[in-house]
Parts: structure tokens; C-alpha cells; sequence
């Protein structure tokens, strides 16, 4: 092969190389439009401080986690990916796909959080949380993957829900790994009434989840999802909008009573959660 042709290939590529980045770049602008102009319109802010960055998976995102695979008690879903939260038998199913070191996510957890939890109590809406790890393989570091094995230990404790709460309460900035540093998490968990124990200690330190973890993380990746968080209603995709309507708080209740109509709330607890 000629000394030109190699050339034009390495140019090619470098192009694609670079159309690619552009790309998920403008990924993250238009992610961050969207949830600031949520934010701005649940809380009536006149602008959003800090930067809100979506992330786009590596490929790379803390897979390579060994051990033995144990899913948390009450998994759910075809390989048990899935932390439910709310009735079993509710009408409504909200998936979601988080990342505990993304900001997006923590900027959707408090704008939607209350009307979320209502949605749950009131048996309209069963929430499945699947955890992702792409900011490790972003940024670098292990937080994603410590905060979401700690996430799965509440989840043996029951306490999931409270738990996930107060990690995206106390989110360090994107490029701060404190997440993972286990006794950051452990001093979280003080926050949760009864959460810390010997049982939970252990479990978070020892990784007992953390194949499960990975496991989730290449569902997400082989999903098809371009970013953090991704939310479907009744696996309709609603985050950043539905069908052109862009997501508020508003919104998810009307979406939510449309696709209820006529049907009655769930009452079933799950096993745990």
C-alpha cells in the first residue's frame, strides 16, 4: 500500500473520529437545554448554576467487575437488572437509568423526586431503576460502580429507595470521585434509619453486588441508550420529551393519567425496596 494511501485512511478515520466526538457533544448541550429549562420551570429560577453535563457510554464503563453475580433481593426484569420501587401491580411502569455520579440525573432526581414518590404511593406508578457506570469509564475512578453495589446493599436491607435518595441528595461534583471511597458511603447510609449495620458495612466493602452491577451497566450499553438518565413510561421513551412534549412535572402526571385511564392502582408491595 502506498505511503498516500495510508494516508487518505488515517484521514478518514480521524475525521470520523471527530465527526463522532462533535456528536456527543452536541448530545450533552441538548440534554443540558433540556433539563436546565426543567429545572428553571419547576422552580422558577431565572438560570440554572453549574454545569449539567449528559454522558454518552464509552464502552469502557467498569465491566470488567469479578466475582460471583448476586442480583439484590427483589430484583426484577429478564436478567435482573431491574430495582423496583412502588406497587407491583401498578398500572404504570416508569424505567429509569441512572448513574449515580451524573449531574443530569441528579438534576432530574430533584426536580421530579416528590411527584415521582406520590406517583408510587398512591399505587399509579411502579418505578425500575437500572444503574449504570458510565462516568467511571468517562471520567475515570469507581464511584459509579461503589455507589450503585451500595445502592443494591440497601436494596437487601429494604431500603433502597431512601438510599438511592440521599445519594443524588449528596452528589459530588462529576470529576470528584468520593463516591468511591466506601466509607463515604457508609456515612451516607447514617442518613437512612436503620441502614447502617454490620450486614451493610460488609456488604459494601466486601462488593457484593459489584458483578451485578457490571452485569446492568452492559444491559444499558447493549440497550441502545445514548445517555444518563433515560427514562420510558411503559417502555416509551419520555426523557427528554414524549413525542415532541417536553418533560415537567405537569406533563409526567398528565402522561401518567393518560395512560391510566380506567384502571385501578396497584396495592401489592414488592418483596423489597
Amino acid at each position: 500500500m502506498s505511503d498516500n494511501n495510508q494516508a487518505r485512511k488515517g484521514s478518514a478515520r480521524e475525521r470520523l473520529q471527530q465527526e463522532r466526538e462533535r456528536e456527543k457533544v452536541r448530545e450533552k448541550r441538548r440534554r443540558m437545554l433540556i433539563v436546565s429549562a426543567a429545572v428553571v420551570g419547576v422552580l422558577g429560577l431565572a438560570a440554572v448554576v453549574g454545569v449539567i453535563a449528559a454522558n454518552v457510554d464509552s464502552g469502557k464503563d467498569g465491566d470488567s467487575a469479578s466475582g460471583p453475580l448476586l442480583a439484590p433481593t427483589g430484583a426484577e426484569g429478564k436478567d435482573r437488572t431491574a430495582i423496583p420501587v412502588g406497587t407491583s401491580d401498578a398500572p404504570s411502569t416508569l424505567t429509569v437509568w441512572e448513574d449515580f455520579r451524573c449531574p443530569v440525573c441528579a438534576q432530574f432526581e430533584n426536580v421530579f423526586r416528590e411527584t415521582i414518590h406520590d406517583l408510587e404511593k398512591s399505587g399509579q406508578l411502579k418505578v425500575e431503576y437500572n444503574l449504570a457506570t458510565i462516568i467511571d469509564g468517562n471520567m475515570g475512578g469507581s464511584g459509579s460502580l461503589r455507589a450503585a453495589n451500595a445502592a443494591a446493599c440497601a436494596q437487601d436491607d429494604g431500603k433502597f429507595s431512601a438510599y438511592h435518595d440521599v445519594l443524588f441528595q449528596n452528589q459530588p461534583p462529576e470529576t470528584d470521585d468520593a463516591f468511591g471511597n466506601n466509607d463515604r458511603l457508609i456515612e451516607l447510609a447514617g442518613k437512612v434509619e436503620g441502614l447502617d449495620t454490620p450486614g451493610f458495612r460488609s456488604c459494601v466493602k466486601d462488593g457484593k453486588h459489584d458483578s451485578w452491577v457490571a452485569k446492568s451497566n452492559t444491559a444499558f450499553s447493549e440497550g441502545g441508550f445514548r445517555g444518563t438518565p433515560t427514562v420510558l413510561l411503559n417502555g416509551e421513551s419520555i426523557f427528554p420529551d414524549k413525542a415532541g412534549q417536553q418533560i415537567s412535572v405537569d406533563n409526567l402526571k398528565k402522561w401518567v393519567a393518560e395512560a391510566n385511564q380506567g384502571k385501578q392502582p396497584g396495592t401489592e408491595q414488592p418483596a423489597a425496596g
